[in-house]
Order: C-alpha cells, then sequence, then structure tokens
C-alpha cells in the first residue's frame, strides 16, 4: 500500500512491509521503487521491515520541488526514516540516490547505521580520451546524453537496453512499460533531467565525514564508467580508512539490483550480518 509524506513542500510517496531493523532502498534517476520489487521479498524474509521510496518526482511522489541535488535527495530520505520512527536504518542507494545516501550518512549519523551504494554517483566525474574507446561507456553515454537534452522517453529505453547487459529480467516488457508510462506523465522526463544534470561533487564532499559502514556495489559491465572498478574503489578510498569494501558483480551493467536480485541481496545480507557481529 502506498503512503505519503509530506517534504519541503512537496509528496514523497513509499511503501513499507515486513518488521525488524529498518532498510530504506532508493531508486536512480528516472525510476520508480519498483525497481528493488524482486529484492524487497528476501530482505523482508531475512528479518527486516523495508521501506521502499519513491524519489522526488518519481514513480507516484509529486514532480514539483525546488531543487533536485543528491543533498535534497537526502532530505527527503531523512525525513522518511524520521517518519518510521527514526531508524536508526540501513539506506541503500542506487546511482544518483547512491550519493544521496551519502549525505544523509554524513549529516545524520545518529539515523543511519550503515549505506549501501548501488553503482553509485558519489564522485566528481571526468571523462578521458582513452574512455570513449570503451564501446559499451560510449553507447551508454551518447544515449544518456540524448536522452537528457532531448527529453526522449525512447532515448531513455535504448540506453536501459545498454545499462541491463546481457540478462532481463524475467518481467522486462512490464518493467518498461511501466517505466515508459510513467516517464510520459507531466513533469516525470523534466524531473530525471534536472537530475541528469546535477553534479555528484555535494556528494564527494561528504565521503570523509561519513561514520557508518559502507558497501559499494558496481557490475563489471556498467556503461555508466570505462572502468567500474575503479569507481567503486576511489568511492572506498574516499571514505574513512576501514569503514568502506567493493564488491563487484560479473556481467551485471548499471541496475545490479534488478538484473542480479539474488546475488545483491546475499551481498547486502551479508554486509549486514558482518558488521553487526564486528559492533
Amino acid at each position: 500500500m502506498t503512503e505519503y509524506l509530506a517534504v519541503d513542500g512537496g509528496t514523497i510517496a513509499f511503501e513499507v512491509a515486513g518488521s525488524g531493523p529498518l532498510i530504506v532502498l532508493a531508486h536512480g534517476m528516472g525510476d520508480s521503487r519498483a525497481a528493488y520489487r524482486a529484492m524487497i521479498p528476501q530482505l523482508i524474509a531475512a528479518g527486516h521491515r523495508v521501506a521502499a521510496v519513491d524519489l522526488r518526482g518519481c514513480g507516484e511522489s509529486g514532480v514539483d520541488w525546488p531543487a533536485w541535488s543528491r543533498t535534497a535527495i537526502a532530505g527527503d530520505l531523512l525525513a522518511v526514516i524520521r517518519h518510521l520512527g527514526g531508524g536508526p536504518a540501513v539506506l541503500v542507494g542506487h546511482s544518483i540516490s547512491g550519493g544521496a545516501a551519502t549525505v544523509a550518512a554524513a549529516q545524520e549519523p545518529s539515523l543511519i547505521s550503515a549505506v549501501v551504494e548501488l553503482a553509485p554517483f558519489t564522485r566528481k566525474q571526468s571523462i578521458r580520451l582513452g574512455d570513449l574507446r570503451v564501446k559499451r561507456f560510449r553507447q551508454g553515454m551518447l544515449r544518456l546524453l540524448g536522452a537528457g537534452a532531448l527529453g526522449s522517453v525512447a532515448l531513455w529505453r535504448s540506453y536501459l537496453d545498454v545499462a541491463y547487459p546481457g540478462a532481463k529480467p524475467a518481467d522486462w516488457t512490464e518493467r518498461l512499460g511501466r517505466i515508459d508510462s510513467l516517464l510520459r506523465e507531466p513533469g516525470r522526463m523534466k524531473a530525471l533531467q534536472a537530475m541528469g544534470r546535477s553534479a555528484p561533487t555535494d556528494a564527494g564532499a561528504q565521503l570523509g565525514s561519513v561514520r557508518c559502514p559502507v558497501l559499494v556495489v558496481m557490475g563489471t559491465l556498467d556503461p555508466d564508467w570505462a572502468d567500474p572498478h575503479a569507481e567503486g574503489s576511489a568511492i572506498v578510498d574516499a571514505l574513512p580508512s576501514g569503514l568502506g569494501r567493493l564488491e563487484m558483480i560479473e556481467g551485471a551493467g548499471h541496475y545490479p539490483h534488478d538484473q542480479f536480485p539474488d546475488q545483491v541481496a546475499s551481498l547486502v545480507l551479508a554486509f549486514l550480518r558482518s558488521d553487526a557481529a564486528r559492533a
């Protein structure tokens, strides 16, 4: 059942299920909380209360917002955590929400017990000439830039085909149809474009201030980076020593949690068990 929370003059949609320690799931731009549909039952079965959130401008959340930065998104996620009892919560963020999770953990350490960043944009990005020699990066970047510049749903769908290399989810046709339908609603594509224009420098500036354990998960075939392993390692290196760890998922693109939900859920649960034992 969808619930709604008034935040910063807008409305954030989310759903909650299960009981136990709280895990909050935040998706990437142009998506909705349905991105976690295959992981949620596994997290609930492992004894967690799971809140899946639609980012501002996405899914069933409102579209009229004054800002689209990772810091703004972090504020929404923290508001949901406070609304659900104040945590502390595990915050799982994909892509732009990975950066937002970093900001949230740095700003409100008492509310965040651990962070999981899935294919995150958490640092200032730069493109080297050699990166363009990597075909999947070149293909993905051209489609991303085109979708953002033209507001094209067709180009976004074309990007998703590259971002999900190889095996697609069993419900791929329905998933694409839902994404297509949502992005054609008034204001939703503009939200994607605005998020795409937001730089991750605010999140990068907060990496050194994080105080909780962080798991970074990257796909080996993620088209958003020429070298996904190097990007994940750089995030871990920018965290305080000993807090971060990197896991690579062979064959995954930019949506490891949707392509390989069982593997990602296992990594997340093992990470939480290990850090709980260490504490």
